[in-house]
């Protein structure tokens, strides 16, 4: 019989661990948050800490020294566990139905970012703490060594110091220093703030005034949403939903829409166990949210409340009807379920039946609920357009009647007038049917839809003269040819020849220019002449 021989690992498994697996650099700081997170969860169940709101995850991030810090004050590692749960790769202890991390890779992603990677623990009741310094360096280049052949476990216990020094007994914590970090991306105060407010487990903003309710049905479903105080240079970060919906305009931040309420979806199996649950926002839907500077748009995945992929997750599952759909809304799914597992990327789940379950109950609710809203939102405001249009046409002409027509515009707005009569016409039957139908089917997806088209409404101002389509009142603007007046007329220093010839050119650069360069042109002419 053949001697057994030992399975070797090859080293390049912790290239694919640290550097390999993700897209983004930025991961680092969602595992080791997800890390001090579950920590913090059992410090309270110990007795170290009463709640989440005494535990404290602190981020700093010194780009003129290249150094980013993580430290929690929850239960740290004793001294006799820190070799083992620190330098063992893929062996945690931790149940993947309950906490947030739980493949034991997580803590290995600062290494392919820096020059040196130290974890400093200390444990309530040990007079020590202990450190435990990886060579990151050192690390990366027997990776890349061709030369070097040794396995996986050899080359992490070459790179890996421990020591202990004393600490304060009453002391429990767990430190991550990445020293020399190689990656600009990760200094980058702004663009980690931003990241982390999507991405790590924190409240909402003071000033989202919905959270009362989204915290009202989380205790109404006994699914409490997971928070802990994490700050990043001193400042707490929030999730950075609000009611506006913005976009610049010349470099010029302007409002473009609001979100006037919201709207909660629950999705469950077929014995009604709750598998997940969300919510979205309501708003006009005038168009969809520009990403800039509204990086939060999207209805977004969370489990543990700590984002899963991102805002194109669900659209390139095709889970919606149409991929534009997801960005029509602001929005957050909480995913409950202990078997809608995480993959190893955190960019989606496991796949499994549950998994199945969730994306057929979760399409159905986008292709029917929210592609209807967006779509019918867009129907109203079109018919609304087309009724104000007749409006501002009108309003032209009577302005006209006073100033002036240049010659051939008098017919030329008549004709527009009737065009848009009829286009007005059409759009009052729209707006009717859609109100009839709401009222035919009062269901929760037309009560939406009924706020949403009172909202459109409001915005749209429509005058009397448009909402009635009163012929007669209408005609009684149309003078005969004979009485027209042309804006030319004005100009008495001119021979009735001139005037004449002037209201060609007046014509042609109607025809030529746009409509605000035309006006301004022919304005500066006048101006000139008087």
């Amino acid at each position: 019989m053949n001697e057994m021989k030992k399975i070797r690992i090859g080293k390049t498994v912790i290239e694919t661990l640290t550097q390999g697996m993700y897209e983004d650099a930025r991961f680092i700081f969602r595992e080791y948050i997800q890390n001090s997170a579950d920590q913090i969860d059992k410090a309270i169940e110990m007795g170290i800490l009463k709640n989440r709101k005494e535990g404290k995850i602190n981020i700093n991030i010194d780009a003129t020294l290249c150094d980013i810090i993580f430290e929690d004050n929850a239960t740290g590692i004793a001294e006799n566990d820190v070799y083992n749960v620190l330098g063992n790769i893929a062996l945690s202890n931790k149940d993947r139905t309950k906490d947030k991390g739980f493949r034991g890779i997580g803590r290995l992603g600062g290494l392919g970012y820096c020059n040196k990677l130290q974890f400093e623990t200390s444990y309530k009741g040990e007079p020590s703490k202990t450190i435990m310094i990886w060579d990151a360096k050192s690390l990366q280049h027997k990776l890349f060594d061709k030369n070097i052949k040794h396995d996986a476990s050899d080359i992490v216990e070459s790179v890996i110091e421990l020591k202990t020094e004393q600490e304060d007994i009453e002391k429990h914590y767990f430190k991550v220093h990445l020293i020399g970090v190689n990656n600009e991306y990760l200094l980058n105060k702004d663009n980690i703030r931003d990241y982390l407010s999507m991405v790590a487990p924190v409240p909402y903003q003071t000033q989202f005034i919905f959270k009362s309710k989204i915290y009202d049905k989380s205790n109404e479903l006994k699914n409490n949403i997971d928070e802990y105080s994490i700050y990043l240079n001193t400042d707490q970060i929030f999730k950075p939903y609000t009611t506006y919906i913005y976009e610049y305009d010349n470099k010029q931040k302007k409002c473009i829409d609001e979100i006037f309420d919201i709207n909660f979806f629950e999705i469950n199996d077929d014995s009604n166990y709750l598998i997940a649950w969300g919510w979205y926002g309501l708003s006009r839907f005038e168009k969809q949210i520009p990403s800039i500077p509204n990086y939060y748009r999207g209805i977004r995945l969370r489990k543990g409340n700590i984002q899963i992929g991102n805002e194109q997750t669900l659209v390139n599952k095709k889970l919606h009807r149409e991929d534009r759909g997801n960005h029509y809304f602001f929005g957050e799914i909480f995913c409950t379920h202990s078997d809608l597992i995480p993959n190893s990327r955190r960019d989606y789940f496991n796949e499994n039946e549950i998994l199945k379950l969730f994306e057929i109950k979760i399409k159905d609710l986008f292709h029917s609920t929210l592609y209807h809203l967006y779509h019918k939102a867009n129907d109203i405001k079109n018919a609304y357009r087309k009724i104000n249009k007749l409006d501002e046409i009108q309003s032209e002409f009577r302005e006209k009647i006073v100033k002036g027509f240049v010659e051939g515009e008098k017919e030329e707005l008549k004709q527009k007038i009737e065009t848009a009569k009829k286009e007005a016409e059409s759009a009052q039957k729209t707006i009717q049917k859609i109100s009839n139908d709401i009222e035919k089917s009062p269901d929760e997806k037309n009560k939406s839809l009924e706020v949403i088209l009172k909202k459109i409404e409001q915005t749209h101002i429509i005058s009397k003269r448009c909402q009635n389509n009163n012929d007669a009142d209408n005609e009684s603007n149309y003078e005969e040819e004979d009485k027209i007046k042309y804006r030319t007329d004005n100009l008495s220093t001119l021979t009735k020849q001139e005037r004449k010839f002037l209201s060609k050119i007046f014509s042609i650069i109607k025809k030529t220019l746009i409509p605000q360069q035309a006006e301004e042109l022919i304005q500066k002419i006048e101006e000139e002449l008087k």
